[in-house]
């Protein structure tokens, strides 16, 4: 009898510390899980993506360090693929618009040059190699992303990303005008550097015609 209670009691015992090992596990987990977000800024923004290109590079990373006065040494290498999104748009707040209501005019002072407005770069890591004395650490994740992003940033002019999105200004130039147009009004956009008439800009082939040609009378302030 005796023999069955002990047994019982280091049952109890066992079944009472696999059940707290088992709810103390569960709340590591849920604690490592928890996450906080913290909103810093607000700011109104008015911005237009109107281009979007994608980058793929593949390059290699490596890191030598000298130990000892440099009687040896250690390093870190891996292989990296970055896929990167790249956004190209206008900064409305840069707009300059003002009315002429006796003129029935618009007056386009300023329309923003494109820019980008974001780099968003995805790494893939392969064939990752640390040294016991030289090892990847959070900061280089992050330095490695900041590079990646500056990376893409320098292929960006020679993508052709710029001539699209200029390309798309005139277009919204040409659409902005219809639309006035269509009012009564007057779209003055003389202030611009443009070289030539919107239209032939859009369509170097087709026929530059003046503005006296084009039916219009616009005037400069």
């Amino acid at each position: 009898m005796a023999e069955l209670a002990l047994g019982l009691l280091i049952g109890a015992l066992l079944m009472y510390w696999g059940y707290s090992l088992l709810n103390i596990k569960k709340q590591k987990e849920l604690t490592i899980q928890q996450s906080s977000v913290l909103l810093e800024k607000v700011r109104s923004v008015c911005k237009l993506i109107s281009v979007e290109g994608d980058f793929a590079e593949i390059y290699r990373y490596e890191n030598r360090k000298g130990h000892f006065m440099n009687l040896f040494s250690s390093k870190k290498k891996a292989l990296i693929v970055i896929n990167a999104k790249a956004n190209i748009g206008y900064d409305f707040k840069k707009l300059k618009v003002s009315a002429d209501p006796e003129r029935k005019k618009i007056i386009l002072g300023n329309f923003p040059p494109p820019e980008i407005l974001s780099i968003e770069p995805e790494l893939e890591f392969y064939d990752i190699r640390n040294d016991i004395f030289n090892a990847f650490t959070p900061d280089d994740m992050t330095s490695m992303n900041k590079e990646a992003k500056l990376r893409i940033r320098e292929k960006i002019p020679e993508s052709g990303l710029m001539e699209t999105a200029n390309h798309e200004m005139l277009e919204a130039i040409l659409f902005m005008e219809k639309i006035v147009e269509t009012l009564g009004w007057k779209l003055d956009y003389e202030a611009l550097k443009l070289d030539g008439p919107v239209e032939q800009l859009l369509n170097p082939s087709a026929k530059s015609y003046t503005k006296a040609e084009r039916g219009e009378s616009k005037s400069t302030n």
